[in-house]
Formats: structure tokens, C-alpha cells, sequence
């Protein structure tokens, strides 16, 4: 099964055209999707009462793919405000207690930054934030490329089966060792997770910039390039019974028509955008009475 959503739900203006939509945006998407990406909870661990909420607005068979809390993946440069790890960790199980009850989590995750290299001590890193997950699927996203090098490529995927960890396959721009390319493998049977970045190789360096939400994922995929994506995806679907894709390339709003138009070349049937009616003349209401 191969399922397409996007990265968050908020800032999809074009899927919200209706008064109701654009009120209630989760409920509204999760009719179009039927998965979606958490990224506020990269930015800080959610209080369990927006867990619920949002478990509670979207179908019995709607899934979330929540992304870990950035002081649990390095990308914090301060100090954390947990006591130590294993509270910080412990925080973040807790919120997603009503998702795990609810089979509404597909997966944790793990991005780690382009500073993350491939050494022992990454190695180790990787360990210890399995071992705090315990049993919850976790998906795992390098940026630093020294991971996917020729003569680590095979030994990275191993390391992820042994370890449990899920492989977030990326699209991403080829701009240097802090990204990384196309590796089209499956780490678990059961499910694998896809990131559709773009491709916008000035934009992916533009982190610290005051722009850089606007440029870092500008960048619309041509038909081409989903048609190459939707055989991938073939491919990957027969290594891993569940392939979940996001599209994060939202700087200019592209990610909600490259995820329809690949769930067409997919043979899926992408679900009406509801509209909203054209008000009626009263003159011709009034006419209707006669």
C-alpha cells in the first residue's frame, strides 16, 4: 500500500476553500489525505491535550507521522530543558499516548542534521535513542552524506535493520555533504517512509538566513519527475508492505498538487476539493416562488 500526505496541514491554503475548511483545517485535510506529518513537535514537545485533539478530528484509519523533538536529535544548540535525556524522552512517549492507543501513529521521526556525520559516536547516539524508544516504530533520516558514501551505504542499512530503525527515503537537492542522495531501500517490511524535499539546491543552504522558510522548499515537481517517483514507490512497495510519502516542498504551496497528481499516475483517485457555493441572487430566489 502505498499512502501520500503532506508536511503539516496548516499552511495548505488551496485544500481550504470553504468557510467550514479553513475552521477546522485538520478534519477538512484528513477527508483529502490519509496521512500527515507533525512538525510542531520538532519545535517543542506537545502537551497531550493537542494529541488528543488531533486524533480525535481525523478517521479511524488516518495516520501521523510525528517528528522528534530537535533536543533529541542535536539540533538544539543550548541546553535542553528537561533535567536529562532520558526526561526529555520520557516527555515526548507520554504525548504520544493518545495516538498509540488509537493505532493512529505510523511512525517517530528521527531527522538528524547535516552535521551528523558518520562516526562511532553518531553510532552510539543512534543506540541510546532507540533504546529510549523502546518498542515505538521509529523512521530514521540522515542529512550529513558521509552515511550513504559507496563503500557505507550497505553498512548504514544494516546497522538501520539491526537496530529496528524504519528508513526515511529522501528527495532531496544534491548540494553538498549535508544532503544526501535517493537510496531506494526498504530497512523493514512493514513500512517505509518517503520525504519529498524538492530539488531547489541554492535554497537547501539558506538556514539561518530571514528568508529561509520561503526558499529552502520552493520548488514544484515536474510530471517527469513523479512519474520516476511513482515507479520508485513500485518498487519500494514490494520490499515494505506500507509506503508512506510526504511532500515538504511547500515554500510556494506546490506540495498539495505534486501529492494529487502522484496519487493519480498511482491510479489513485485523489478526493474532491469541496468549494464553496456561489451565493444566490435574491432576485432569482424571489422568482423561484412563482
Amino acid at each position: 500500500m502505498i499512502t501520500i500526505g503532506l508536511a503539516g496541514w496548516g499552511d495548505h491554503d488551496a485544500l481550504y476553500r470553504t468557510r467550514q475548511a479553513a475552521k477546522a483545517k485538520l478534519a477538512a485535510y484528513s477527508r483529502l489525505f490519509g496521512t500527515v506529518e507533525v512538525d510542531s513537535s520538532f519545535y517543542a514537545v506537545q502537551p497531550q491535550r493537542n494529541m488528543e485533539k488531533w486524533t480525535a478530528e481525523t478517521p479511524e484509519d488516518f495516520r501521523f507521522v510525528v517528528k522528534a523533538y530537535q533536543g533529541m536529535t542535536g539540533h538544539s544548540r543550548g541546553a535542553i530543558p528537561y533535567a536529562d535525556e532520558e526526561a526529555m524522552f520520557a516527555d515526548f512517549k507520554l504525548a504520544l499516548t493518545p495516538m498509540r492507543e488509537s493505532g493512529k501513529l505510523s511512525c517517530v521521526l528521527f531527522q538528524y542534521p547535516p552535521w551528523f556525520a558518520c562516526t562511532r559516536e553518531s553510532v552510539e547516539t543512534l543506540r541510546m535513542a532507540k533504546r529510549f524508544m523502546e518498542d515505538i516504530p521509529c523512521a530514521l533520516e540522515f542529512r550529513h552524506q558521509s552515511w550513504f558514501v559507496p563503500q557505507m551505504r550497505e553498512r548504514t542499512l544494516a546497522f538501520m535493520r539491526e537496530e529496528g530503525w524504519r528508513h526515511s527515503v529522501c528527495d532531496e537537492p544534491q548540494a553538498g555533504e549535508g544532503s544526501i542522495p535517493i537510496v531506494e531501500a526498504a530497512t523493514d517490511e512493514s513500512h517505509t517512509l518517503v520525504r519529498m524535499h524538492g530539488r531547489h539546491a541554492e535554497g537547501w543552504h539558506s538556514s539561518g538566513q530571514p528568508n529561509w522558510r520561503e526558499v529552502r522548499y520552493l520548488y514544484r515537481y515536474s510530471r517527469q519527475e513523479l512519474e520516476e517517483w511513482a515507479e520508485r514507490l513500485r518498487r519500494l512497495e514490494a520490499q515494505s508492505r506500507t509506503v508512506e510519502v510526504i511532500f515538504n516542498n511547500n515554500s510556494g504551496g506546490d506540495a498539495a498538487d505534486n501529492a494529487r497528481e502522484l496519487m493519480m499516475l498511482l491510479g489513485q483517485t485523489p478526493p474532491p476539493i469541496p468549494e464553496e457555493p456561489p451565493e444566490r441572487d435574491p432576485g432569482v430566489e424571489q422568482l423561484e416562488l412563482f
